[in-house]
């Protein structure tokens, strides 16, 4: 039945499209239906709940926040406040809210709504507090930076800081401090994951477990309304048939594309290609909860027995350059200075048995089923992985679950080593630092899957949040990056080029370096 349901959809949108295209002008910017082609479902649709990118993609079109990123770039610019004034001992920001915004269920946006949509993330006694876990807020280690969240007056809000936080504009950009209707989460309770509500261009109509989600445009949007009339997220797991669904015209944009396939859809006379460099790293991750890999020479062995050229040649292609530090060479306070582990089986061997492991030992590989920007086909690196591994004597079972269980499990740590990745969400080294390796991220559902837990290291980055000058934090995070080398937590494996493949008429799309997908420009060519 909802198989059925999405064919008479498609079929609308096909019609609509028709119709459109009969009577639109020449030079006008198009309505209609596009469809975007991903490679997994969301976990769920909550934007406090959630941190893959398949779930924040429908917080990129549904809600907003405070304030934003500038489409296509870093730079912070107000969205939901006009203003904002900050105290002279920067502990303190009064934001000053638009007026006139409706949520898409018709209710009022205000300063209510931004104390309950930030307030359930940390206190207990909210009411919409036990609809968690919220990830994100916990990774982000929130509840140290933030003291309070007070309305002022409708329309003004004030939140108090308990120190200074360098990133904290840039933190309240990203999507886990979207503002939520709170009369909708009290209607659904938990099951607001699945009915989202917003201010944003787009409105949810339809989630389709593993096959779609549905959006419309918001006729009722405080700034310049969307230009399609609906937006689809169809899921297709397998790159090239993604690819194949774009050159038939069945989606109008694909994510994530093989890399086999980028010359091909480059010689398609109706197809191009926008692509940038990303901010993003893929790595595996050596859960040091588990034996052995609680042990520095068994990380470093790890280390030595990964050949990087040939998983990048075989998986990535031209789109993927080695990795070293985890953080991308295109963000600040990237440590050059560091040398990567070099792909050596003997030493790999010799620090086995110096950490008594002379015979080596079984553990399990953890795949992931969907491409991301930093891993096109973790399945394919997996395997690649196993080989290399088993030439030093540890032998890896590949493991991997449907998207959804698989971060489940990640988050409470079940894996031995997983494979996995990041695209930073505020152009922010703390993205990248804290959220992952902090001790604070070790805490259930976790964002540090290597479970490391290192004082020094974390005094370093904790110091870097705290600090204002650019060239003081730089100085701190390049010394946290040479911890954590010496450490090993993971292997980090690559860095990408992301490229997104789409139809020659569709207009105005903008990659974004935080791994956003925002439709509210795009336009169809008719």
């Amino acid at each position: 039945m909802k198989r059925l349901s999405l064919l008479l959809v498609l079929l609308i949108a096909a019609l609509s499209l028709f119709s459109f295209s009969s009577c639109g002008k020449s030079g006008e910017k198009s309505g209609g239906v596009l469809v975007f082609g991903r490679s997994g479902d969301a976990a769920g649709l909550d934007p406090g709940r959630e941190t893959d990118g398949e779930s924040l993609y429908i917080a990129d079109n549904v809600f907003e926040n405070l304030v934003e990123f500038v489409p296509g770039t870093t730079e912070i610019a107000p969205c939901l406040a006009e203003k904002w004034d900050i105290s002279a001992n920067g502990l303190e920001f009064i934001f000053y809210l638009r007026k006139g915004v409706k949520f898409h269920d018709g209710t009022d946006f205000n300063a209510d709504a931004v104390v309950f949509s930030l307030a359930r993330q940390f206190k207990k006694d909210h009411p919409a507090y036990k609809y968690g876990p919220w990830k994100y807020w916990s990774a982000m280690g929130m509840d140290d930076i933030i003291k309070d969240v007070v309305k002022v007056d409708d329309y003004k809000v004030k939140i108090i800081l308990k120190k200074k936080e360098a990133p904290f504009l840039a933190n309240l950009a990203m999507q886990f401090a979207g503002i939520v209707s709170p009369a909708a989460v009290e209607k659904h309770k938990e099951n607001f994951a699945s009915n989202p509500v917003g201010t944003g261009p787009f409105k949810f109509v339809q989630w389709i477990k593993d096959d779609s989600i549905i959006l419309e445009r918001n006729d009722n949007y405080w700034r310049e309304k969307a230009y399609l009339d609906r937006l689809i997220l169809k899921v297709i797991p397998e790159p090239t048939a993604r690819y194949l669904a774009l050159k038939k015209g069945e989606v109008d944009i694909i994510d994530f594309p093989s890399p086999e396939d980028i010359e091909n859809i480059k010689a398609d006379k109706n197809l191009k290609v926008v692509e940038q460099p990303g901010l993003n790293v893929g790595y595996l991750a050596m859960n040091q909860s588990k034996k052995p890999f609680d042990n520095k020479l068994v990380r470093q062995a790890v280390s030595h027995a990964i050949n990087k050229a040939d998983i990048i040649k075989a998986v990535y292609g031209n789109l993927g350059t080695p990795a070293k530090n985890p953080i991308p060479p295109t963000m600040w306070s990237y440590n050059d200075s560091i040398k990567d582990y070099e792909y050596n089986p003997k030493l790999a061997k010799e620090l086995l048995k110096k950490a008594g492991y002379e015979n080596g030992f079984k553990t399990t590989l953890w795949a992931m089923p969907v491409s991301r920007p930093y891993n096109p086909n973790a399945k394919k690196v997996a395997e690649i992985m196993q080989a290399q591994l088993k030439e030093v004597g540890i032998t890896a079972d590949i493991v991997s679950y449907e998207w959804g269980t698989y971060l489940d499990k990640l988050d409470n740590l079940q894996h031995d080593m997983c494979l996995i990745g990041w695209t930073g969400d505020n152009g922010d080294p703390d993205n990248f630092l804290y959220v992952l390796l902090s001790i604070q991220s070790t805490n259930k559902p976790a964002q540090n899957y290597a479970f490391w837990k290192n004082e020094k290291f974390d005094s370093l980055i904790r110091q870097a949040k705290e600090t204002f000058d650019r060239n003081k934090r730089t100085e701190l995070y390049k010394e946290a990056q040479v911890i954590f080398h010496e450490e090993a937590p993971w292997v980090p494996i690559a860095h990408s080029i992301v490229v997104e493949p789409m139809k020659k008429n569709v207009m105005d799309f903008k990659l974004s370096p935080l791994g956003k997908r925002e439709f509210r420009q795009v336009w169809i060519q008719k």
